[in-house]
């Protein structure tokens, strides 16, 4: 039996839900009202009612890029024997208190969702906290950006592509018995994971706190490797014992860590009981609804599918919990942003896909309001596998994405992206200046993955700044060079400015990627800050894609020129500023 402890309840509560539970133990052992798209399994259910669910699903989201339909699997303690292909908006997730509390022997995969077996448009899904023993020996996951794998055991090999080009991708907390074969992979960030062994190497591979980081350096193979994670907090995850009893685990701050937070057991922090979330259903709730609920002290719970907000929601109170299940997502209707953090301390959002309006917004998730002085070092805001998305589904216009003003936030894996393709697309439709703006000071940032805007990617005007791994592809639209151009004599507006004021910042591990579609414009660089001995960027690469145009320099007026000519060449630059 799992042994399950709220360790926020106080003993005699603890009790007391426990005597209920033995009273009432039908209602007890009956699962929250998640709504209609969650399925919660159980190991008694039958095999064949179960797989029909999965299958049903999967049919309807194994190519619905821009659909309307969001899911959640969740699966209680114990033993499965399934075949779980993940499609788009799906999330799949074991809800025990470490990832070999449920376990699934057959398979649970990523296929490519294009034509080829190309990965590149594989969006949107993710696995969370199970074991899988995969039949095959090998557990393949061919995905790209804004797919997440947390908290999984594979006991087997592990292949990140599917014999094609991919463009992922982001592991945490996670072991891998076997070998993790990359492949075509363009890049990929691993954070705090195990395995036996890495094979692959391509643009830009980054390792921070992997124990057992692949053999070999900068530039070839393309390897960054932190040997230890500064600072972070693993992102919260339902969890229940089986018997009624329900919690969202909010996992503690490490510092310096390396390797899975489960490994001696249950990961490390404090549970909140289910009972103080407000959980939200987007065919009754507004954004009233919700935030009357905020208001009360609730937590918030998201369950899937799209939330149509005539005002922000409003998150005010300190340590207050938003957690969205099977890809929430969250869509302005009026020109307003979406989410509104206060300046307080350990706030957290996560699992929650942006979808900005047709009204252009602010912003679409705004952290803080006016770049306070307040210190948040001990128990810091973290926004984990949040997504943005400006257009697409539909014509959606923003001024900046995600703007962060609070100090010391942390962000875990998001995506930022104006939509290359789908409906509502074009320089004139789907508008957004900036996929970032960081006015905070001490934010670090793991997997940022940041595309298409048509000013600066990500602009950083705190100080004391960190990213490990930054992936972008710049603009494929821009009509003119005269239309795209951030000053005089500059090409184009660079992915990553640190600006002119700034005088500490560091980032490992980045790679800038340029498709233009229209003839005659060109980037004059990818990477832009001032130049002084505490503004430092380690291992750089710049690939010009297509055959138009080119990325002049890596950083400032330093590295070679990326272009289309034949053979292709993608320069990469180790440090900067060059020693």
């Amino acid at each position: 039996m799992l042994r399950f402890q709220f360790v926020s309840f106080s003993r005699s509560v603890a009790v007391a839900v426990l005597a209920v539970g033995l009273v009432h133990g039908v209602q007890a052992q009956k699962a929250p009202d998640f709504g209609p798209h969650v399925y919660v399994f159980k190991p008694g259910m039958a095999v064949a009612e179960m797989q029909a669910k999965i299958d049903a699903v999967y049919a309807e989201q194994q190519h619905s890029e821009f659909g309307k339909g969001r899911y959640a699997f969740l699966l209680m303690p114990g033993e499965y024997k399934l075949n779980v292909p993940v499609g788009f908006y799906t999330q799949v997730a074991g809800v025990g208190g470490t990832p070999d509390a449920v376990h699934i022997t057959g398979s649970l995969y990523s296929d490519a969702a294009s034509e080829h077996n190309n990965a590149t448009t594989t969006f949107w899904r993710s696995a969370e906290g199970i074991h899988v023993t995969p039949e095959s020996g090998k557990l393949r996951w061919a995905v790209s950006q804004a797919v997440s794998f947390r908290r999984m055991h594979v006991s087997g090999d592990m292949a990140l592509h599917q014999n094609g080009w991919a463009s992922g991708g982001w592991m945490s907390d996670t072991v891998v018995d076997g070998v993790v074969d990359s492949g075509p992979q363009q890049q990929w960030i691993s954070r705090n994971s195990e395995w036996k062994s890495w094979t692959g190497s391509n643009w830009n591979m980054v390792f921070v706190g992997v124990p057992e980081a692949p053999a070999g350096e900068w530039p070839k193979p393309a390897y960054t490797k932190i040997a230890e994670t500064p600072v972070a907090r693993e992102k919260p995850f339902l969890m229940s014992d089986g018997h009624g009893r329900w919690a969202v685990r909010v996992p503690a701050v490490a510092r310096n860590s390396s390797g899975v937070s489960w490994k001696g057991g249950a990961t490390a922090g404090r549970d909140v009981p289910l009972a103080s979330f407000y959980i939200a259903k987007p065919e009754s709730d507004t954004a009233a609804t919700m935030n009357a609920a905020l208001h009360a002290g609730k937590h918030l719970l998201l369950t899937p599918g799209t939330y149509d907000l005539s005002e922000p929601l409003r998150v005010e109170r300190k340590d207050t919990v938003v957690l969205g299940l099977g890809f929430a997502t969250l869509r302005p209707t009026r020109g307003t942003e979406a989410l509104v953090l206060g300046d307080e301390d350990g706030i957290i959002v996560s699992g929650l896909l942006f979808d900005a309006g047709e009204m252009i917004s602010p912003s679409l998730l705004r952290v803080g309001e006016g770049h306070g002085s307040r210190s948040h070092r001990e128990d810091p805001t973290s926004l984990s596998d949040i997504f943005f998305r400006d257009g697409g589904a539909g014509v959606g216009r923003t001024k900046s994405n995600l703007v962060i003003e609070s100090n010391e936030v942390l962000v875990d894996h998001t995506w930022i992206w104006r939509a290359d393709h789908g409906a509502g697309v074009g320089w004139d439709k789907n508008l957004s200046d900036n996929g970032l703006t960081v006015d905070g000071d001490d934010v670090t940032i793991y997997g940022l993955f940041v595309e298409h805007h048509q000013k600066y990617q990500v602009l950083w005007n705190g100080e004391r700044g960190r990213t490990y791994f930054y992936q972008s592809e710049i603009p494929y639209d821009p009509p003119t060079q005269a239309a795209w151009t951030s000053g005089k004599g500059v090409d184009g507006w660079a992915s990553y400015k640190v600006a002119d004021g700034v005088k500490e910042h560091e980032a490992w591990g980045l790679g800038a990627y340029s498709v233009f579609r229209h003839p005659d414009v060109m980037l004059s660089r990818a990477f832009e800050a001032p130049e002084r001995d505490g503004v430092r960027f380690h291992h750089m690469v710049t690939v010009a894609l297509d055959d138009k145009g080119e990325i002049t320099h890596i950083i400032n007026g330093t590295g070679d020129a990326a272009t289309t000519r034949k053979p292709r060449v993608d320069p990469r630059l180790g440090e900067y500023p060059v020693r």
